[in-house]
């Protein structure tokens, strides 16, 4: 089998990265990208899936949707900064919510980009960010209970950056908000994980992004500069809230449930996640654990809530993707939508994302090319640090040289698919690879086992650690594994 080996450059002080091409004479396409809170690479176009995204179904219809896409870290604010800057991460810090907040945020602007957006920016790009891009709600660096700063998130990215707080007042009192304008931090967390509010889509702050995404539309129409807007939708992420007609679109007691709902044999405890986040919501009516399961009943009750946030976000996708088609700016505008991590809907007994198994690592991509003719559901292996020379070559802009994605344009204008692909994830003190039929997972720790193997050919679900009894497969599988380890663990 032909792996790809993922080469990890260094920072040389030759990069020439600010040469600025003439546009006069280049006609670079828009680009629109929408970055989904916790959406998990379930889709309504995907073979059994009971989730209702007609908006993404459509536009998948039209490019390219992929089923195996995968984040470095299951958590928002470290897959968001390895997206952003096509790195892997390097440092324990970078596996953090907090490393743009901590550290982008206070950088000089530098010879290397801070991020994608920024290096569009300076290769004559326009640029505007709504909502959560970064990891901040609004793009400002300030606490969950403090008042919002002036500090920039992500400095030197963007020529906009706009949020609409509404009843709310603040991006992160919005991001954890409840239909009455109250949010976690104002209730003490003494609220449920979910709720269906009887409002109308402007009830909930996604709604007045997608207000704000079509306001800004319809200013971009006619300028003569390419423009990135991004905009960042908070459903389906905790808490699951939506609008009730979401909600009546499913038939509660008639969803599945997860097909793996207990523990996987051969794994310790520190491989899983006890649910802290969800249980956080302490008004739930049962809290999740690796020493208690949900009930059935509850457990169709929390499903049924992340699937209503799910379509309402997709609704508020497709309000944004009807403006960009009635301005008629689509015909020369890349649509890019992602998911920034998976998350478990009970499956290996979990309720959350910080994991290195497939559902907190798998998240929804999907590209759409202006003229393209391929429309397909892709099976290709591809990662979050992929998309940044990605759309590079899409956009006809030089990369960096420090980059440790690589580009799947090809993957955008064919009908086949690519084998041989690598992933590589990090969290937990661990590495994760998934290969086109396997998972291998290395943690750096004293509990046992250290090693976990995953065959997806005959255990999809991952339920079953064969690694034990497969050492010799192990073997030949760790050196690729090692290729990923970029300096974060001791490779002893």
């Amino acid at each position: 089998m032909a792996y790809r080996f993922l080469k990890h450059t260094f920072l040389i002080a030759s990069l020439g990265l600010i040469i600025i091409p003439s546009f006069a004479q280049v006609n670079r396409p828009n680009v629109l990208f929408i970055a989904v809170d916790d959406l998990r690479s379930e889709l309504g176009h995907f073979e059994n899936s009971s989730i209702i995204t007609p908006n993404l179904d459509k536009l998948a219809a039209e490019g390219v949707s992929f089923t195996k896409h995968f984040v470095q870290v299951p958590t928002c604010g470290a897959s968001r900064a390895a997206f952003l800057t096509g790195k892997r991460p390097s440092r324990t810090a970078e596996l953090g919510n907090n490393i743009m907040q901590d550290e982008f945020s206070k950088k000089p602007e530098g010879e290397i980009p801070e991020t994608f957006v920024h290096h569009l920016r300076r290769n004559g790009y326009y640029t505007i960010g709504l909502g959560k891009i970064s990891h901040s709600a609004d793009g400002f660096v300030y606490g969950y209970e403090e008042e919002v700063s002036d500090k920039k998130e992500l400095p030197y990215s963007w020529d906009e950056f706009l949020f609409d707080a509404g009843k709310w007042g603040t991006g992160w009192n919005a991001f954890f908000g409840y239909a009455d304008g109250e949010n976690r931090q104002s209730m003490k967390k003494q609220v449920k994980p979910y709720e269906a509010g009887d409002v109308d889509d402007l009830g909930y702050p996604d709604g007045l992004t997608a207000q704000l995404a079509i306001k800004k539309l319809r200013e971009l129409k006619d300028s003569s500069q390419p423009f990135f807007l991004g905009v960042g939708f908070f459903k389906p992420h905790l808490p699951f809230t939506a609008p009730k007609k979401y909600w009546d679109l499913y038939d509660e007691e008639r969803l599945p449930l997860a097909k793996n709902p207990t523990i996987p044999k051969n794994v310790p405890r520190q491989s899983l996640l006890e649910s802290g986040e969800f249980n956080g919501y302490q008004l739930g009516e049962e809290k999740a654990g690796l020493d208690r399961k949900l009930s059935d009943e509850y457990a169709h009750k929390i499903k049924h809530a992340y699937y209503a946030a799910a379509s309402y976000s997709d609704a508020q996708i497709g309000l944004i993707l009807d403006e960009l088609k009635a301005l008629e700016l689509d015909q020369n505008t890349i649509v890019i939508v992602w998911g920034d991590h998976g998350w478990h809907l009970g499956e290996q007994q979990i309720w959350g994302k910080h994991t290195l198994f497939e559902n907190a690592l798998n998240s929804a991509l999907i590209f759409k090319i202006p003229g393209s003719k391929v429309s397909k559901i892709d099976n290709s292996i591809v990662e979050s640090v992929d998309i940044y020379p990605t759309l590079m070559e899409l956009v006809g802009v030089e990369k960096p040289n420090n980059l440790d994605g690589e580009s799947f344009a090809s993957l955008l204008n064919s009908k086949n698919s690519q084998k041989g692909n690598v992933a590589y994830s990090y969290y937990h003190n661990g590495i994760s690879m998934r290969t086109d039929r396997y998972r291998l997972t290395k943690y750096f720790r004293e509990a046992e086992p250290t090693i976990e193997l995953y065959d997806h050919q005959t255990d999809p679900l991952e339920s079953i650690n064969i690694a034990a009894e497969n050492p010799e497969l192990v073997a030949n599988l760790m050196p690729i594994l090692e290729e990923g380890n970029t300096g974060l663990y001791d490779k002893k």
